[in-house]
């Protein structure tokens, strides 16, 4: 089981700095598109870090297990990072499947797009967090990520905002290691059907708010 997400933060520059951490209370099967942590394998914990608009670090993954470190987080992980202020989280749940997002839309783009304009400095990731209580296969795992971002960018479209996503955006699914496997994980199986209710009214939500970027946070 995954707990419900604990609201934490670190000081940086004299500043605190908020992090969302999720832990299991043992190895979760998990994919993920995260910088640390990304793949398919056995998970312990999620952290979900607020960082400045102005974060240029080049060691994303290594950044991120250092927090990991200073939350004596045991075992693998995965690790993200959002321009979002992450006490603006969502949740939602559907059918037992629970689904957390933090929604920056502030940079839309089209995933096809030939030739997108110049990236503006604004908010612009959108993090989501999904745990099946279900055992998935590896190919229902890597299908619950499609049905989430699909659900996402529906999401986007009834906002009215011309973009699939942003360029930064991440995916996080988890589920337990024992029971019966699930083959399927898309939109109109057993489980990627409440996922996508889930993760569309999470982002749904999310979006439908103003959200101020970080650094405008710390210096406004």
């Amino acid at each position: 089981m995954l707990s419900d997400p604990s609201l934490t933060s670190r000081t940086e520059d004299g500043r605190k700095i908020p992090l969302l951490v999720w832990r299991a209370d043992g190895p979760l099967r998990a994919v993920s598109s995260g910088p640390l942590g990304g793949g398919i394998g056995l998970r312990h914990w999620v952290l979900n870090a607020t960082v400045p608009m102005s974060y240029d670090r080049d060691d994303p993954a290594a950044h991120l297990a250092a927090l990991s470190t200073d939350l004596a987080l045991d075992g693998p992980g995965v690790g993200l990072l959002t321009g979002v202020d992450v006490t603006e989280v969502v949740g939602r749940t559907d059918t037992g499947v629970r689904t957390w997002a933090t929604v920056g839309l502030g940079t839309p783009v089209l995933a096809a797009e030939p030739a997108p304009a110049a990236l503006a400095q604004r908010v612009g990731t959108v993090n989501i967090v999904v745990y099946v209580p279900a055992r998935l296969s590896d190919s229902a795992l890597v299908n619950a990520v499609a049905t989430a971002t699909e659900a996402k960018t529906q999401a986007i479209r009834e906002l009215g905002l011309p973009g699939t996503g942003t360029p930064t955006d991440s995916v996080t699914v988890l589920c337990p290691v024992d029971g019966p496997e699930a083959a399927y994980g898309g939109p109109r199986s057993a489980w990627g059907a409440p996922l996508a209710r889930a993760v569309h009214a999470a982002v749904l939500a999310g979006g439908d708010r103003p959200v101020v970027p970080w650094s405008d946070q710390l210096t406004g």
